[in-house]
C-alpha cells in the first residue's frame, strides 16, 4: 500500500473547499502542511492574524474529524511581525495545540528565527522539520552541515519539541551533501 506521510495546501485552497478530499486526503494518510497566508503577504494586521487563526482552527477540526493532524508552517506571512512580535509567536499561543502542529522551516535562519529555541519553549507543539542549512557570512542557502546551523543542538531539542519526521528541502546536489552529513552526524 502507498501512503503519503505529507502534503502542502495553501490556505486560499483549503478555505475555498475545507472539507473537500483534496484538503483531507484519504483519511488518515497524511498530513497536510500549509500556510496560513491572510492574503495581505508581509504586513498583516493583528485582526489578519486572529481570522487567520481562526479560520486555520476550524480547517485543523475538521481535518481532525477526518483522523488527520494539520500542520502549519512558517514560510510566507508567518515570517512577518505584527505590533513588533512575530506573526509564527502571535499563531503558536492562537493555535489550538491539539488540532495543529507546526513545521519548521530551517531557511528562516535567516530571519532570526531560531529552532532550538522555538523547540524548547514550545515542548510538543512540532512534528516536523524541513532541513536547509545557512551561511551567515555569505548570507547564502548551504547544503545541511556546510552552514551556520548547530545540527547536534537542533536535533537535541527537537526531541523536545515533538518533531519526528525531517524533511531535506533543497536542490539535489545540496541533497546529497545533506544526506551524507546526516548519516555521519551523532546525536
Amino acid at each position: 500500500m502507498v501512503s503519503n506521510a505529507k502534503a502542502h495546501f495553501s490556505m486560499k485552497g483549503t478555505q475555498a473547499n475545507p472539507g473537500s478530499e483534496h484538503c483531507l486526503g484519504q483519511r488518515g494518510r497524511h498530513q497536510p502542511d500549509g500556510d496560513g497566508d491572510t492574503g495581505r503577504g508581509n504586513n498583516p494586521t493583528i485582526d489578519d492574524v486572529k481570522r487567520a487563526a481562526d479560520e486555520y482552527n476550524k480547517i485543523a477540526a475538521a481535518a481532525a474529524r477526518a483522523g488527520i493532524q494539520q500542520g502549519l508552517h512558517n514560510e510566507g506571512f508567518e515570517v512577518s511581525t505584527v505590533d513588533g512580535r512575530r506573526t509564527y509567536d502571535i499563531l503558536l499561543e492562537l493555535l489550538d495545540p491539539k488540532l495543529v502542529k507546526f513545521q519548521f522551516q530551517m531557511s528562516t535562519i535567516r530571519y532570526g528565527f531560531d529552532a532550538a529555541e522555538y523547540f524548547m519553549k514550545y515542548p510538543g507543539r512540532f512534528n516536523s522539520m524541513h532541513l536547509q542549512d545557512w551561511n551567515a557570512e555569505t548570507r547564502t542557502a548551504a547544503a545541511v552541515g556546510k552552514g551556520s546551523i548547530d545540527w547536534k543542538r537542533v536535533f537535541t531539542a527537537a526531541r523536545t519539541g515533538g518533531v519526528k519526521n525531517y524533511f531535506i528541502e533543497q536542490n539535489m546536489e545540496m541533497t546529497k551533501e545533506g544526506v551524507a552529513f546526516l548519516k555521519a552526524l551523532k546525536v
